[in-house]
Formats: C-alpha cells, structure tokens, sequence
C-alpha cells in the first residue's frame, strides 16, 4: 500500500469492518439479501454459477454488482518485520486504529 500511495501521490485509507460485522456495511447488507433471493433452491455447483448468479443480481432500485473470480495464488504465513512495518508511513485513525489507519504517501 505504500508503493502504492507513493506512486499515485494519494493517501490511502483503509476502513474494513471486523469479521462478522458485514451488517454495519448497509450496501453489502442489502446486496446480501438480493443475492440470497437469486440464487435460492439452484445448485452452485461450480464457481462460475456462483459468478452469474451474484453478477446478475439487481435490487428494485437498481442497485447491481459485478463479481470476477481472482485466479491469482497468494502466498500465506508471510511474516511482516518490523523494520519492513517501520517503513510505512502509518497514521491510525482515532476509532479502532488497529482496523482503521492511513498510508501516508511521501
């Protein structure tokens, strides 16, 4: 996120909702809902079901969304020093610093 920042010359802000709070995200909540009602009594058999049908989901107000399968491998059990974190110009927000903080771009 830093390389990022730097390179865009934007702070970056992250403010993700702890697991299990997915219901303080209004938009993800009412999409959820929608979702559930789309895909109900149908097999999801493979991930490609599962992308049409989350992709062809619309509320009555005509809110959509678009899903994409990310094929890519992440490497696990990467181990963050803390030289390497001591390099990212952090900035923790009052609420819950440790969830929510700024990349400060240099």
């Amino acid at each position: 996120m830093q390389k990022l920042a730097d390179e865009i010359k934007v702070n970056l802000k992250n403010r993700p909702f702890p697991l299990g709070t997915s219901k303080w995200n209004k938009i993800e909540h009412r999409l959820f809902s929608y979702i559930s009602k789309n895909w109900q009594g149908k097999p999801l058999i493979n991930r490609e079901i599962v992308l049409n049908l989350i992709g062809s989901t619309k509320t009555k107000k005509g809110l959509s969304m678009t899903a994409v399968l990310d094929k890519n491998e992440y490497k696990t059990g990467i181990k963050v020093t803390d030289k390497k974190l001591s390099q990212v110009n952090l900035k923790g927000d009052n609420f819950h610093p440790e969830w929510n903080y700024t990349v400060i771009h240099n």
